[in-house]
């Protein structure tokens, strides 16, 4: 408490967890959007709660988190550690997610039903922390690289978890709500997903460079949606399935 250097890294983590859950909110957006009406908002609390669980037990097990950054093989120059094929495969995992929602939502047949289209809470929740995984293994280390103090970084996961449930319900009806924002959001995943195959070939890619990107996509995505608001001009109506009821 009488720490200084602890608010201080208080202050960055809770930022980084807070932008970690503003992703998890539009994954989770657009995964639940699939289910039955009565089951979304369900997802949507279970997903968040299970994803701030998994980065209170990886930052328990910070040990094994921290071996994850030791070489296991090489490929020609390239070395490979456990952190880095997680990411390979979690940006793989992004990417083709992303391009298959994409390609349902322009392409897709309209009204199709089937028990593929039709995922279940715990497919949704389980997508969210393969997701989340890899996302948490990265801010673990940097957590651990920011401050000794492991209730430090509990607080800040846990009080950016009770930030984004908070937000989440508002983030989920516009992203919904917007079919061009849903679009963007697609496009984000992808751009995330590519960052992360970037960096398990270990190419490091400053974020803010990521981060400046997406928020001026969504400057204009303001104007866009503002103007069209102003035109009275109907938004564009994705496919979206017809999803039975049991």
């Amino acid at each position: 408490m009488s720490d200084p250097t602890a608010w201080s890294a208080l202050a960055a983590l809770l930022t980084l967890e807070i932008v970690l859950g503003v992703d998890n909110v539009v994954f989770i957006s657009i995964l639940a959007s699939k289910l039955p009406a009565e089951d979304q908002d369900r997802a949507r609390k279970i997903g968040l709660l299970a994803a701030g669980g998994m980065r209170v037990v990886l930052l328990l097990a910070v040990g094994w988190v921290i071996s994850l950054k030791k070489e296991l093989f090489s490929i020609g120059s390239i070395g490979f550690s456990g952190k880095e094929l997680i990411l390979l495969a979690g940006g793989i995992f992004l990417i083709y997610k992303a391009t298959k929602e994409i390609h349902h939502k322009l392409e897709g047949d309209e009204g199709q039903t089937s028990a593929k289209v039709a995922p279940t809470v715990a497919a949704v929740i389980g997508q969210v922390l393969i997701l989340d995984l890899v996302f948490s293994i990265d801010s673990v280390i940097t957590a651990v690289g920011m401050t000794t103090y492991v209730p430090v970084m509990v607080i800040a996961i846990m009080a950016a978890v009770g930030i984004m449930l908070l937000a989440s319900k508002a983030i989920y009806t516009f992203v919904n709500a917007h079919p061009s924002v849903k679009m963007l959001a697609l496009a984000f995943l992808l751009l995330i997903g590519t960052t992360l195959i970037a960096e398990g070939f270990g190419q490091k890619i400053p974020k803010g460079y990521i981060y400046a990107s997406m928020a001026f996509s969504v400057f204009v995505e303001a104007l866009n949606i503002r103007v069209r608001k102003k035109k009275h001009v109907e938004p564009l109506h994705l496919r979206e399935p017809i999803i039975e009821s049991n």
